[in-house]
């Protein structure tokens, strides 16, 4: 069987799944993106092409190759559109009964034998969304990081039941035709980078919530100290403060390690709808 992927679906056409889709158009796929409505389908197309115009003014690509991009790319309410895929990539909300219903659906709608299910999950163990259809070998992790047109590295993650095939697949994707550096994990909560990341993210939130030090000297710490690009806080916000604590939930409930519990800073922020970058508001402001 030819393991090229020409159609792709995507859906959720957030900021995960916009930059997704944009990625996989660049490359020369087709991509349809499914959204709950017609206005979010709009939001999404309406992301992407301000992507695409800030990649053409920093002379990072061509305009006839930004144009090229979005001509390719379909929106759709109907599931049921999605059938022809070669590949559906799930980037909906981290939440594990909505990422299970919905793969069920699609189990129903690929109408390929070979069709790979994947999600973008950044934390929830892939078996728990492979069970929820009927063939649990064709599903895979292809885990991107924000912002995805940017960011190189790929986590490939396999579950028990993923076959060697659609492991191999879901690699020369990524790799071959997105160009993006791939690393393979172990179906754990969290992966290899989340395993690793929302734990020190954590720790910079209690510190702060603690009043041991504010959040600029925390960020600056990291900063100036290690090197690092982005301060624990800021990445935070530019992450999603509730993406964060999803994760975070994810990793305790598996673990139980004291260390990936959510403060309650982080609880009581994303109860309040301070999420970060996307509302404006998190632990910095960012209100024009």
């Amino acid at each position: 069987m030819d393991s090229i992927m020409r159609s792709v679906a995507v859906v959720g056409g957030g900021l995960m799944g916009s930059g997704i889709a944009e990625v996989c158009a660049r490359a020369g796929m087709d991509v349809v993106i499914h959204e709950v409505d017609s206005a979010a389908c709009e939001r999404a197309i309406g992301r992407i092409g301000a992507s695409l115009d800030r990649a053409v003014r920093s002379g990072k690509l061509e305009e006839t190759a930004a144009r090229s991009a979005l001509s390719r790319l379909t929106t759709t309410t109907r599931l049921e559109a999605l059938a022809e895929s070669d590949l559906a990539v799930e980037a909906i909300v981290e939440n594990e009964p909505a990422k299970r219903t919905l793969f069920e659906s699609l189990d129903r709608v690929l109408a390929k034998p070979d069709a790979i299910l994947a999600t973008n999950t950044s934390s929830i163990p892939i078996m728990k969304l492979a069970m929820s259809t009927s063939r649990p070998e064709h599903v895979v992790g292809i885990h991107f990081f924000n912002p995805v047109p940017v960011l190189r590295l790929v986590e490939v993650v396999t579950s028990l039941l993923t076959s060697d095939r659609t492991a191999a697949r879901a690699e020369a994707f990524a790799r071959d035709q997105l160009g993006k550096r791939v690393i393979r994990s172990k179906d754990r909560a969290g992966f290899i980078v989340n395993a690793l990341l929302i734990p020190y993210v954590l720790a910079a939130i209690r510190m702060f919530e603690s009043g041991f030090a504010t959040a600029d000297d925390i960020d600056a710490g990291m900063v100036e100290g290690c090197a690092h690009p982005l301060g624990p806080l800021a990445l935070c916000d530019l992450i999603g403060l509730d993406t964060t604590m999803a994760v975070a939930e994810s990793l305790y409930s598996e673990f139980k390690e004291p260390l990936s519990a959510p403060p309650p800073l982080l609880i009581r922020m994303v109860e309040a709808g301070l999420l970060g970058r996307k509302t404006g508001q998190g632990f910095y402001s960012y209100v024009r």
